[in-house]
C-alpha cells in the first residue's frame, strides 16, 4: 500500500533517481554487498564482511541551497517527503506506523549554504529493542558514539580519491557536530560539516570536482557489543556526478532574505510536495561564517 507515495517521492525532487552504473546528475541505491561491515566475529577476530540489505528503504535525496544553514528540514510544512507521507496516510495508502529517517549533510559556503539530504523509511515502524530502535530513542551521547558513515569512491580524479579515502569509516558523531531532531514519526540527523575545519576543507575540495565524482555512502549504527553483531546498514546512497547548479534554493524559515521582485523567481507549490524555488537574492550572514569559509577554501587549495 505504501508503494505509491514512495514512488512519488523517488521520482520528484531536484535530483532524480538514475541508473546505478551509467546515470549522471542524480542518485541511486547501491546494494549493501558493496560495503564491508563488522561481522559476527569482529570483536575477537576483527573480521569484516559484506553487508546485507538495508534496514530502511531509500526514498531519495534533496540537493538544496539557502542563504543560511538549513536545520530540521523534515519539520518544514513544504518538505516533499513528509507532505507525500501525510497525504498517503490521510487517504489510507500508507501505514500509520511508517517511520522516516533523514541525514542532512550541511555544507557552509561564502554566500550560500548547501544541504544534501538523504531520506529512508520503514513501513511497519522500528523493531523494539533493536540497535536502530535504541539509536532513534536514545540520548545524544549514545547517538554520537554510534552514528557511522562508510564511503566508497566509485569514480573520480586521483586527488579526490587520495583526499577523501576509499572504504573509509567515520563516527560522524565524534568527528562533527550532529544535531538529532526527533518527531513523532521521524528522526533527522543534521551533520554540520563546518564544525570541523579539516572536514570542511575536504568536502569543499570534493565539491570542486563534484560533476566528475560518484561516491557511495552508507549510514550505520555501529555495533560495539557481541549481541549487536553483525552490523546492518540503515541505508545507502550513490551520488552520481551531480551539478552544483542542480541545487534547489530554499528560503530558510524565519530568515529575512529581503527577496522581492522578479529576481525571486517562481514558487513551487507545497501541495505537489515541491520546495519553494527562489533566485539568488542573498545577503551576508555574518563575518564568522565568511571567515570560516575563507579558511576552509584556503585549506582545500593547499591539499
Amino acid at each position: 500500500m505504501a508503494k505509491d507515495w514512495k514512488k512519488e517521492v523517488r521520482q520528484s525532487g531536484p535530483l532524480r533517481e538514475v541508473e546505478l552504473e551509467s546515470g549522471v546528475n542524480g542518485w541511486s541505491s547501491p546494494p549493501g554487498r558493496l560495503f564491508t561491515v563488522r561481522g559476527e566475529n569482529y570483536l575477537s577476530k576483527k573480521q569484516k564482511v559484506a553487508a546485507g540489505e538495508w534496514l530502511m528503504s531509500p526514498l531519495g535525496m534533496d540537493w538544496l541551497r539557502s542563504g543560511s544553514r538549513l536545520d530540521n528540514v523534515l519539520a518544514r510544512s513544504d518538505n516533499r517527503v513528509m507532505a507525500a507521507l501525510r497525504r498517503a496516510q490521510d487517504s489510507g495508502k500508507a501505514p500509520l506506523k511508517t517511520f522516516v529517517l533523514a541525514v542532512n549533510l550541511q555544507v557552509p559556503g561564502r554566500s550560500e549554504h548547501h544541504s544534501a539530504v538523504f531520506y529512508y523509511a520503514v513501513d511497519e515502524g522500528l523493531v523494539p529493542g533493536s540497535l536502530l530502535y535504541r539509536f532513534v530513542n536514545g540520548d545524544d551521547a549514545f547517538r554520537n558514539s554510534r552514528f557511522k558513515l562508510v564511503n566508497r569512491i566509485v569514480r573520480g580524479p586521483w586527488i579526490v580519491r587520495a583526499t577523501v579515502g576509499n572504504h573509509a569509516a567515520c563516527l560522524l558523531g565524534k568527528a562533527l557536530t550532529c544535531r538529532y531532531l526527533k518527531g513523532q514519526n521521524y528522526l533527522e540527523i543534521d551533520v554540520d560539516v563546518g564544525s570541523s575545519a579539516l572536514a570542511n576543507a575536504v568536502v569543499h575540495l570534493a565539491l570542486g570536482y563534484v560533476n566528475s565524482v560518484s561516491v557511495d555512502m552508507a549510514f550505520i549504527v555501529e555495533a560495539q557489543a557481541e549481541e549487536e553483531l553483525p552490523e546492518k546498514l540503515i541505508g545507502a546512497v550513490r551520488i552520481q556526478q551531480i551539478e552544483m547548479s542542480s541545487a534547489l534554493y530554499v528560503e530558510n524559515v524565519g530568515a529575512d532574505h529581503n527577496c522581492g521582485g522578479d529576481n525571486c523567481g517562481r514558487t513551487m507549490g507545497v501541495n505537489n510536495g515541491e520546495w519553494r524555488k527562489r533566485g539568488r537574492c542573498l545577503r551576508s550572514h555574518g563575518s564568522r561564517v565568511e571567515d570560516e569559509a575563507e579558511a576552509a577554501s584556503a585549506a582545500a587549495a593547499n591539499l
